[in-house]
């Protein structure tokens, strides 16, 4: 599921890509590769394990952001004889390249998953195997899972089955040409398939309850007058691609769950205190959210291209932080889970379709591979699957991290030079051991940050001015800072601190 996605979009970023390299040093995150690795990378790439089936002549196609070369899954759609839909869908098969307790995967195992930081990638594998001979670039044989899913006529899944074969990737596009295409009505069979299939898959989340966040990714941009914040939104061929990675991860669930083993990404439904954060949330920011209004139906409602809506979607991946994994392995007294499904989906899933940059998919997909022959799941994935949900924990945790301080770094570019301004503002979240603090959320630019009660001292007193005059409740000056901030309230707060180097904003209320 999305978190919220950042880039620098800009001529001449050397400042702040400067910020960010001094950024990474301080995470400790290593970008360098251990001599090892890269020698067992460069052996793999020229000898990796190869399956006998050859399916090199079906017409698949990648549908990636320009400039990817870490290629995890490619397509092929087709009408069923006799009506629905048939989805190829292969995915890179890194267990051809990696050697259970070999370098490599000593190593992936301790950087778990891809960091993207703004203007660089942090990738779990060596480029050699990631973006040369395990991605599914275009022309190239590569060792890869494929996926046959069958649909009836209203998308729903009829049949899924996989198995290891050779393919090859007979063109790459992006989502930009995809829906150019659809759009201008040049789209030949596959991309109208893809369109088709992806809004029927659409329909399908929306019986079950679920639902997808069309999370806009936030760029800034350097302009002579300092940063300015925007967003790209995700078009529906995003949206559609989206749906074949979701459909795929939904059946291998199912198929996990039926063999009494595997690895399942699940998410309870978020507790009430969640929803209410996002109506005052929704509130400052002008976004209708009558209470009548299934919250699934108001993110279908948005438009994530206008700004306030693309903030208010930005603030909706809080409902994810309960995501985590869950191994299970019956035969062996690890019992699934009593609630295996995933809250957003409305469906269990499991994380199968990214291995070049998430470590649990290479897991998952030897288990799917296994059952699906009818062959015993291989020691090294099921001695490993107890301890792969803490390693995805950890590695969650340090990319939260990594994008948490690149947000706090961008937003404190972004407002540099401006403390002392008034901004209109939300209080979306109250301090409850210290009332007169808590989080505020900007209408514009759609930062949130920290603000606290302004006292006497800080310069921005009362009505009467600093040192003396009562408020219209009665509180004195010397005791403003200890009222509670108003939640859910729209106030004006000052920027009292941007400062990069400690990567801090915070504000104070007026």
């Amino acid at each position: 599921m999305p978190r919220r996605k950042l880039r620098v979009k800009a001529a001449d970023s050397a400042r702040i890509n400067t910020e960010l390299t001094e950024l990474r040093t301080h995470l400790e995150i290593h970008t360098e590769w251990p001599e090892a690795v890269l020698a067992e990378a460069e052996e793999a790439a020229e000898r990796p394990w190869l399956p006998e089936h050859d399916a090199t002549d079906l017409p698949l196609f990648t549908v990636d952001p320009p400039g990817s070369r870490d290629l995890d899954q490619a397509m092929h759609l087709s009408h069923r004889p006799g009506g629905g839909y048939r989805v190829h869908y292969a995915i890179a098969d890194v267990a051809a390249f990696v050697r259970p307790g070999g370098a490599i995967d000593v190593e992936a195992r301790r950087r778990v998953e891809t960091l993207y930081f703004p203007d660089h990638r942090v990738p779990l594998h060596p480029a050699r195997i990631s973006e040369d001979a395990a991605s599914l670039l275009p022309g190239e044989p590569r060792p890869a899972l494929l996926w046959q899913l069958d649909l009836d006529a209203d998308g729903a899944v009829v049949l899924a089955d996989v198995r290891r074969a050779m393919v090859r990737s007979h063109r790459r596009l992006d989502y930009a040409a995809v829906q150019r295409a659809v759009d201008l009505g040049g789209a030949d069979e596959q991309l109208a398939l893809l369109a088709t299939v992806g809004r029927l898959r659409e329909e399908q989340e929306r019986a079950r309850g679920g639902i997808s966040l069309p999370v806009p990714e936030q760029e800034v941009e350097e302009t002579l007058h300092g940063y300015v914040l925007g967003y790209r939104a995700p078009s529906p061929a995003d949206g559609w691609n989206a749906q074949i990675s979701l459909l795929t991860g939904m059946a291998a669930a199912e198929l996990m769950l039926d063999a009494g083993v595997g690895l399942l990404r699940t998410l309870p439904a978020a507790p009430a205190a969640a929803y209410e954060r996002l109506r005052r949330i929704a509130t400052a920011l002008d976004v209708d959210w009558p209470q009548a209004l299934p919250y699934p139906e108001l993110i279908r409602s948005l438009d994530p291209e206008a700004p306030l809506n693309a903030a208010f979607l930005n603030a909706c991946t809080g409902l994810l932080r309960g995501a985590g994994y869950h191994a299970f392995d019956e035969s062996r007294g690890l019992p699934a889970p009593a609630e295996p499904g995933h809250a957003a989906l409305a469906a269990p899933y499991a994380h199968c379709t990214a291995p070049l940059r998430r470590l649990g998919d290479r897991f998952a997909q030897e288990v799917c591979a296994a059952v699906a022959a009818g062959e015993d799941v291989p020691d090294w994935a099921r001695e490993a699957l107890p301890a792969v949900p803490a390693l995805m924990a950890s590695g969650d945790r340090r990319a939260a991290e990594v994008e948490r301080a690149c947000v706090d770094l961008v937003e404190a570019e972004l407002l540099v030079g401006r403390e002392g301004e008034d901004f209109s503002a939300v209080v979306i979240e109250v301090d409850g051991k210290r009332p007169g603090s808590g989080t505020v959320q900007l209408r514009e630019p759609a930062v949130r940050a920290r603000c606290d009660r302004a006292g006497p001292a800080d310069g921005a007193g009362g009505p009467g001015g600093p040192g003396g005059a009562d408020h219209a409740d009665g509180t004195a000056d010397g005791t403003a800072a200890g009222r509670p901030l108003p939640l859910g309230r729209v106030i004006d707060v000052r920027l009292t601190t941007a400062d990069p180097a400690t990567r801090t904003v915070r504000f104070a209320a007026v």
